[in-house]
């Protein structure tokens, strides 16, 4: 199961995902978020996967379709809060991780 929760604030949108990301709940980042983020031109998108306790291939490609989504439209999306199996999979897919901190930047 997979719980989605939007805030909208100073033109950013914070997308919460707790539970699981895969082949039978994908769609709703893929018929929900990515239209709503289209239609509003919404520029700046933080995911947070703190909560997210399982991704998919269909998961990622899921994040990977917002990535290019937010890239389109010259915006900027940032991936924070996250486990050590999600991070693998992120890491696998070929977005880079900010030396820094904890958050990865697509």
């Amino acid at each position: 199961m997979l719980n989605m929760d939007l805030e909208y604030n100073n033109q950013i949108l914070i997308v919460n995902l707790k539970g699981k990301l895969n082949k039978r709940n994908c769609y709703k980042i893929n018929n929900y978020l990515n239209p709503l983020i289209k239609k509003h031109q919404i520029k700046n998108v933080i995911l947070n996967l703190i909560n997210l306790n399982y991704i998919d291939n269909y998961g990622i490609d899921a994040i990977i379709r917002i990535k290019y989504l937010i890239k389109n439209i010259k915006g900027n999306i940032k991936i924070n809060g996250y486990n050590d199996n999600i991070k693998d999979k992120i890491k696998i897919i070929g977005v880079r991780i900010k030396k820094d901190s904890d958050n990865i930047y697509a």
